[in-house]
Formats: C-alpha cells, structure tokens, sequence
C-alpha cells in the first residue's frame, strides 16, 4: 500500500502563523473600548486604568500577530521570522497608527448604531441596538478589519471577518469601502465583496448580495486579481431583502431604492426606484381542489 502523504497546501515552511485565539482577543479588547460600559466593565468602571491596561494589552499582542502575518506572507523562513525586526517594527507603527484613530473609529460606530436606531422602528434604545442587533457586531469588526487591510496587513484582516461573519451570519470582505452611518436590518445572509464601494447613509435589509458578475482569467487560466469585481453603492440607497447587485461597472445612484429579489447587472440613475412586477399568483383554494378531483 502505498504511504500516504500530506498535500503541499496543507504544509506551511515559511515562518509561524498569527494565533487566531490571540486576533480575537484583542478585538474583543478593541469593542470595550470603542462601546465602553457595554462589554467587559460596567461605565462606572470604565476608568482611566482599565482604558490604559486595554490599550497596553492591544499594544502589546496586536504587533506579534502582525509581524507573523508579514513575515508569512513574504515567505520568510522560519529561523529569520523569530527575530525579525523590520516586521516588528512595521507591525508596531501600523498598530499605533490604528490606535490613534480609535476616537474616529468610535464616533463612525457611534453614528452606525445611531443609523440603526433611527432605521428601525422595532428599535426601543441604543442600548437594545449595542446589544443585540447582529450589523453593530458586524460594522464594528468591519471598521477595525479594514483600517488593517488598507495598511498592507496580510490575513489577519480575512480572520476577523470571518470570526464576526460566523457569529452574524452578515459577511463583508475587510477590502470593501464603507461610509458612514450604515445599517443592515435583520442581516443574515448579506454579502459584500471585496471591491465593493458603499456611501454614506446606506441601508440594506438580509439577504442582499453585492458581488461579482464574473471572475475574469489571464492567458495561463488563472484568476485576475486586484480588480474592481463588486458594485458601487452611492449615498442614501435603499436595497431591500433578496436583492442581487453584481460587477465592478456596476453604479446604484444616489438615492435609489432597490425592490426585494432584484437581479441587477447594470447602473440605474440617481433617485431609481427598481422593483420586479408583481408575478401572477393562484391560490388553490381547498373547495376547488375538491371540485377537480
């Protein structure tokens, strides 16, 4: 019988990989600080101390993983990836870069759950909106796994999106480009592709997909990557449950709104309204059934 081996995608000999455990972690770091009295400590202890020791423990992990990510992506071997100090150091600066904007991280998610209460009438306060509505989740690991993917950060980024997209249902590639004050309402089911483009005030309801029309090949038969696949959504669009948006040309105009299982493969003007006819619907009631048979 011949020995069983281990297919070569299976097998990493380039340097250590990030620990996920540890990514996770310090997001959750990152959430009590930018919700603070929400999770982990109450307002009243959210002190000057536990923000400083928050931020320490990010400072002090966030770095590790990314160096690891770097030095894997670059293929760096294992012996040179334990001391290397130019991934450190990179790792470092894009760290504290992330933690300066934390102010305006925080007042983008500020404005997002504010979008959410003000989106739905089912809303009884912000505190039932922090809570429990799965796009805060979803938003707030999207603010921090995108600052990180403009950056350069290889990996890491994919990590925390899919970590949130698991626990939500709503999945959004850390490359897409999201304004302000943005809401899914119900959320399961959505997707937004990588090269996606969203503006500001934008609402969608579960199930919508914004994604690619086709998946463009070069002459060897591979994949083209790092072009515009997904749409581009301008401000104040409203793009209702089930609907499909894909292809990079592809432009929804200010102040659209997009009816429920819509199929789009094309731009619509500004302030469209797009909806399916009404189908023809026959209802079989039990007495003729009975009648027919």
């Amino acid at each position: 019988m011949q020995a069983y081996t281990s297919p070569s995608v299976l097998q990493t000999n380039h340097g250590s990989l990030p620990s996920r455990d540890a990514i996770i972690k310090t997001l959750l770091d990152f959430r009590e600080l930018l919700l603070p009295g929400y999770y982990g400590i109450v307002a009243q202890a959210a002190t000057r101390e536990r923000v400083r020791g928050l931020v320490e423990d990010i400072a002090a992990e966030l770095p590790k993983q990314i160096a690891l990510a770097l030095c894997h992506d670059r293929k760096l071997p294992r012996e040179h990836c334990a001391e290397c100090s130019d991934c450190q150091a990179e790792a470092e600066a894009i760290v504290w870069d992330l933690l300066d904007r934390l102010p305006a991280l925080r007042e983008m998610l500020a404005e997002d759950v504010e979008a959410a209460y003000l989106g739905d009438p089912a809303a009884h306060d912000h505190d039932e909106v922090i809570l429990s509505y799965p796009c805060v989740q979803a938003i707030f690991v999207h603010r921090i796994a995108h600052d990180l993917f403009t950056r350069g950060v290889p990996l890491i980024p994919r990590i925390m999106s899919e970590y949130v997209h698991g626990r939500t249902g709503i999945d959004i590639h850390p490359g897409a480009q999201i304004g302000r004050r943005f809401f899914i309402d119900h959320g399961t089911g959505v997707v937004i592709g990588e090269t996606t483009v969203i503006g500001n005030n934008v609402k969608l309801y579960q199930g919508v997909t914004l994604g690619a029309l086709s998946f463009p090949k070069d002459a060897n038969g591979s994949l083209v990557r790092h072009i515009k696949r997904h749409p581009t959504i301008e401000d104040d669009v409203v793009i209702y449950a089930g609907a499909t948006i894909l292809g990079g040309e592809t432009v929804i105009g200010r102040g659209s709104v997009i009816g429920g299982n819509v199929w789009l493969t094309h731009s619509v003007a500004p302030y469209s309204k797009v909806v399916i006819e009404e189908p023809h619907i026959r209802i079989v009631t039990r007495t003729e059934t009975a009648r027919t048979t």
